[in-house]
């Protein structure tokens, strides 16, 4: 075994004029059906909202264990790609912070088209969240949203003591206990002790996400080893239940693999969606992640 440390190459691939028709064809549709108003290009796999698909046994918001997954100061960048069609570039930051005179991490996710995607549709989402170091929990969010020629700014927070939020666009919410916000669900999920969940299960955690609130289910796969751009990583396989319709065929559409170690670190999210097919959100970057990765 071979361990690495933080890696920072990263390709800064556009597309280039002069595509064939076919190739045209393709950059249209994946723009016109895949980057769509209500498909938020960052953070993709956070967005895509559950159905009520029931398993065979399903956990509601399983308890974390202590932190060993991430640290102030890990920025990991991902590379949204169809076929060669480069569509967008996806970085998650995390930093040290004071709200309300406590030490909190400060979590800010930015999602923006690239190449021919962006003069066709330009996309830059930004969410922030303000969340506890022990048990994840948000107390502020910041939802920063602009795409094409539509916009929207809002920010929420949570009140703890009374289960309710207070959203500055559509005011105070009852909402249930342990309620997530779309950034720390991401590091919620990588504090989950793995161990303790069967093959099969589906995880809950409730987010509340566009002033609503939304069960997101995760059924846990269980191991698989991918190639990656660094080597090849023994991972562990969840594959979030995305709702049957316009976008995806099956609930089973969506599929992503985090790191199987300490860090919990995703390093690739497929989605197999209707019309356009397989699109790939690939790690392209880490930098200051809390444990050196591990390599077949």
């Amino acid at each position: 075994m071979k361990q690495a440390n933080s890696l920072t190459s990263c390709t800064n691939e556009r597309l280039l004029p002069g595509l064939s028709d076919s190739s045209e064809t393709s950059v249209h549709t994946f723009v016109n059906n895949y980057l769509q108003p209500n498909i938020r290009i960052g953070l993709l796999f956070m967005f895509l909202l559950s159905s009520f698909y029931i398993d065979a046994q399903e956990i509601l918001n399983p308890p974390i264990k202590p932190n060993t997954a991430f640290m102030a100061g890990e920025t990991i960048t991902y590379q949204i790609r169809y076929g060669f069609i480069v569509g967008g570039i996806t970085t998650l930051s995390l930093s040290d912070t004071i709200y309300k005179k406590k030490s909190v991490f400060h979590a800010v996710a930015i999602g923006e088209t690239t190449g021919v995607a962006e003069k066709l549709y330009g996309v830059k989402d930004i969410y922030e969240s303000w969340f506890d170091k022990e048990t994840n929990l948000p107390y502020k969010q910041i939802r920063n949203i602009k795409e094409g020629h539509y916009k929207n700014y809002n920010v929420v927070t949570y009140n703890r003591s009374n289960n309710t939020v207070d959203s500055n666009l559509s005011g105070v919410h009852e909402v249930p206990k342990k309620i997530l916000d779309l950034s720390s669900t991401f590091y919620y999920i990588r504090r989950i002790d793995f161990a303790k969940i069967n093959e099969g299960d589906t995880i809950i955690v409730n987010m509340y996400f566009a002033d609503e609130i939304f069960p997101f289910r995760l059924r846990y796969i269980g191991k698989e080893s991918v190639r990656t751009k660094f080597g090849k990583i023994n991972c562990i396989k969840i594959s979030p239940v995305v709702e049957v319709g316009r976008m995806f065929k099956s609930s089973n559409d969506l599929t992503i693999w985090f790191t199987d170690d300490d860090n919990r670190l995703p390093v690739m999210v497929k989605m197999d969606i209707r019309i356009v097919g397989a699109v790939f959100l690939k790690l392209i970057r880490y930098e200051n992640i809390l444990n050196p990765l591990v390599f077949e």
